[in-house]
This record gives C-alpha cells, sequence and structure tokens, in this order.
C-alpha cells in the first residue's frame, strides 16, 4: 500500500484530525508499542499499520 493511500483511508475513515492524533499518538501493541508514524518511519508497511489501527478502533473487516 502507498503512502497516499494509507492516508486517504485513515482520513476517510476518521477524519483527518482524528487520524493525525491516532497517527502520533495511540501506541499500538500490535506494532511493537509504537504509534503508527513510528512504525511507517522504521519500514512497516503502511497496510499493516492500517490493519492495526483498524483491528484497534474496531473497523468493520469490510472497510479494511
Amino acid at each position: 500500500m502507498r503512502l497516499t493511500e494509507f492516508a486517504e483511508l485513515t482520513d476517510l475513515e476518521f477524519g483527518r484530525r482524528r487520524a493525525d492524533a491516532m497517527l502520533n499518538d495511540h501506541v499500538l501493541v500490535e506494532l511493537g508499542g509504537r504509534t503508527g508514524a513510528q512504525a511507517i518511519e522504521d519500514g512497516v508497511d503502511p497496510r499493516e499499520v492500517w490493519r492495526a489501527l483498524c483491528r484497534e478502533f474496531d473497523v468493520p473487516p469490510e472497510r479494511w
């Protein structure tokens, strides 16, 4: 998944402000105790970050 697609999905699902806050502030245990932004910076595929966010925030699987 490209970062532009990831950004579009997070903005659509959570809204831009909430998505930005989630990526920078919310620690995802599933991603080694990193925020989504840290995980992407560390080279984690944005698709994995997207799925972790979806699981954490109970996004219905059909929207993953």
